[in-house]
């Protein structure tokens, strides 16, 4: 086995972490933090429930940033002296201790290098996740409540609040759709890579004669819409219809007709909201979600007519972007990246974080090799 250089090994983390650095900017996150901390100390902030949860999370989160690098850096610097008194003492569990610490701050600044490659012109906002079920009837419907409880146990994990809009139950079991806000900065930057078809092989637990059985799930990932996109929708273009909430079965959640659903009638996008009591809560969610994936799909035919321009007819995302094999093996694995792991229940269990940074460090290369 190789003898480390230890010495070589924290100059390069040190020129890792500067790199880090300058993509953040500690300095400015300071006076972010000052102007965010002004902002939620004002009296009348919680007049505007919606603005103050926005300036709060902000808040927690350039300060939950800024805490990690400075706490990395100081960790860093630390390293060298902590290795001259294990060399000066002789003493092997000193320089154990080192090589640990080194193996664990090298672990910390990657994850927090791939924060720096989230530099799209929507990365920073808040996410809008649409899960809907696909071929594989029962098994598809398991799948999709499968995956919605996949992200929701990702937030949970990071501590983002994760609020579920609109849940559609299947027959027998499982959902045909959910959607669900992820409220956390850079949620769409990091969930974005996740949009595409997801497939599932398992025995199915709904076939009496234990059967080998594949299905698919679609995940639709929209940046949240803010007020100053001024996303303008003519009412004369939107159908508005109202009916019950509903449950697992056909229950009855409601009885009134609370539920609303949105077809913006040029596009034929369509978005219903079932989950709050008020059909004007409802309403106002679902006009939110709609704006949301207009957005984006202004924002696609803007580049697929930059791409046409360009005379790049290369599509970037497959169909089919990830397997989840339960049945003959154990495997997770992304079909774009070849990032894999052999534990399913792990990853349905929100432990999402290696697949992600695999899809952004993917995707930034895709943009260099397009933009080369």
């Amino acid at each position: 086995m190789a003898t480390r250089d230890i010495d070589a090994e924290i100059q390069e983390l040190s020129q890792m972490l500067a790199g880090v650095e300058h993509v953040l900017e500690p300095e400015k996150l300071k006076e972010q933090i000052d102007e965010l901390e002004e902002q939620a100390a004002a009296p009348d902030l919680w007049d505007d429930v919606d603005r103050a949860q926005k300036v709060t999370s902000r808040l927690s989160y350039a300060q939950a940033e800024l805490r990690k690098v400075s706490e990395l850096r100081q960790r860093v610097e630390d390293l060298p002296v902590m290795l001259e008194l294990g060399r000066d003492e002789g003493d092997a569990d000193a320089m154990a201790e080192v090589s640990k610490e080194l193996d664990q701050l090298q672990r910390l600044i990657a994850d927090l290098e791939i924060r720096t490659l989230l530099s799209g012109e929507y990365d920073e906002r808040e996410a809008v996740v649409t899960i809907r079920s696909g071929a594989g009837g029962v098994d598809a419907a398991d799948f999709a409540e499968m995956l919605l409880r996949m992200y929701t146990r990702w937030a949970e994990r990071h501590g983002y609040r994760a609020d579920v809009l609109d849940t559609s139950y299947a027959e027998e079991a499982g959902l045909k759709s959910a959607t669900f806000e992820v409220k956390a900065p850079f949620a769409y930057g990091k969930l974005s890579v996740e949009a595409g078809t997801h497939r599932l092989v398992r025995i199915s637990p709904f076939d009496n004669q234990g059967r080998r059985q594949t299905s698919f799930a679609a995940v639709e990932v929209v940046p949240l819409i803010e007020k100053t996109d001024h996303i303008d929708i003519p009412e004369a273009d939107i159908r508005v219809d109202v009916f019950r909430s509903s449950g697992p079965g056909g229950q009855s959640v409601n009885t009134t007709d609370s539920a609303v659903r949105l077809t913006h009638i040029p596009t034929g996008t369509v978005v219903s909201m079932q989950n709050e009591k008020s059909q004007i809560q409802n309403r106002a969610a679902a006009m939110r979600v709609l704006q949301s994936r207009l957005l984006l799909l202004k924002r696609q035919e803007e580049e697929a007519q930059q791409k046409e321009l360009a005379g790049d007819v290369k599509a970037s995302w497959g169909d089919q972007m990830r397997s989840y094999v339960l049945h003959p093996y154990q495997m997770v694995k992304d079909l774009r990246t070849e990032y894999e792991v052999g534990n399913p229940q792990a990853v349905f269990d929100g432990d999402l974080d290696g697949f992600l940074e695999a899809g952004i460090r993917w995707r930034k290369q895709q943009e260099g090799n397009t933009d080369s």
